[in-house]
């Protein structure tokens, strides 16, 4: 069944993190981690204007995607560069990582658990990690085996949740099928929970959704991309696709921050009936399925905004392993104006927002 949340804009900021501004001996103050609620569009293009532009400022080099819209059936298409934007946003932090360490002393640093290496990329992993080292955050990386016990993974959160030098405790995804995920994930504190999974222990309250920690990663990139990229939203109709799932923190998380900046959200899941039908009236089109392929050509709005977090692992017959999205991305391509590729489009976004929500805990602990 799909929700609609309604399309008025909240004026309500309870549920969203603050974000911190940090003193220390009275003179120096540190901004706060790059976030698209400081952020304004730097030129609002919207689905009625000519143009579309991205800007990547940079020192060492200008990345600049520019595409004209048309309003006939032959409009070209422009594919949204997350990674381009992800190394801006990682360029913001890596300064803001620097300031912090000169004015304080103190390096923000990420714990990681990785349990098995069966159900999750390495590579993903790497990058994470890679991404982390460039900003210069530390990381402090605990790999336990397929066959841990949950009380084995409880225990190594439990201790980082007390060790004082670690600012955000993450937990790499999906865990192994015998163990508790929502249980596991919650079992990080809120002061250390940099994927946002505590917003589980509070989806039943009211307002229908909160962040007692930080934005979850993935929506929180969706929403910088839309806005870095000059893509409006007020006024939208945007269908978000979760996964059905209790430990979905990406959905109800995306669609909470689209209605406050004035989009009307429709929520539907995998299974939701008459998918393709309530697809077909998106503007904006937001996948975190976790289903390869599920969305195709046919169902996509002519001129639409399709962004696609899907990260589904494929096995060929010949038993290689191979990343695909949610969205038949060489279909629907043919279709949409504007098109995050899948894995590759949100994938960066994410782990930006990762180092972002590690710094911003840093900061809260001082």
């Amino acid at each position: 069944m799909a929700t609609t949340i309604f399309s008025s804009s909240s004026t309500a900021t309870a549920g969203l993190p603050k974000l911190d501004t940090i003193r220390r001996s009275g003179s120096v103050r540190l901004r706060p981690p790059p976030s698209f609620l400081s952020l304004k569009p730097r030129n609002p293009a919207g689905f009625g204007a000519s143009s579309i532009s991205m800007q990547r400022r940079s020192s060492i080099s200008s990345i600049t995607a520019v595409a004209t819209m048309s309003m006939s059936t032959n409009f070209p298409r422009v594919k949204l560069d997350g990674k381009a934007v992800a190394e801006e946003i990682g360029d913001e932090i890596t300064d803001e990582v620097t300031r912090m360490k000169d004015a304080t002393g103190v390096t923000p640093m990420l714990a990681v658990i990785v349990v098995g290496d069966k159900n999750h990329s390495p590579v993903h992993l790497e990058n994470k990690l890679q991404a982390c080292e460039a900003a210069g955050i530390k990381t402090n990386v605990v790999r336990l085996s397929d066959d841990s016990s949950e009380e084995e993974v409880l225990d190594c959160i439990s201790r980082f949740n007390e060790e004082p030098s670690v600012h955000g405790i993450h937990i790499q995804l999906p865990l192994p099928r015998h163990m508790d995920t929502a249980k596991i994930l919650t079992a990080v504190r809120v002061e250390k929970d940099v994927d946002g999974f505590s917003s589980l222990k509070t989806r039943d309250e009211e307002p229908p959704f909160k962040f007692p920690s930080v934005i979850p990663c993935t929506a929180k990139g969706c929403m910088e991309l839309l806005y870095r990229c000059d893509l409006r939203i007020k006024g939208k109709s945007v269908v978000v696709i979760g996964n059905g799932t209790d430990t979905d923190i990406v959905a109800p998380a995306a669609a909470y921050l689209l209605q406050r900046h004035g989009a009307k959200v429709t929520v539907v899941h995998r299974g939701t009936e008459n998918l393709k039908e309530i697809i077909k009236q998106a503007d904006i089109l937001i996948s975190a399925a976790e289903r390869a392929y599920l969305v195709r050509a046919r169902w996509i709005k002519p001129r639409a905004i399709v962004i696609d977090t899907g990260n589904n692992m494929m096995t060929s017959h010949l038993g290689s392993c191979h990343f695909v999205g949610d969205v038949c991305y060489e279909e629907p391509y043919e279709w949409a104006s504007v098109i995050t590729p899948a894995p590759g489009g949100v994938e960066s976004m994410t782990t930006a927002m990762l180092l972002s929500n590690t710094l911003l805990m840093a900061k809260r602990a001082l």
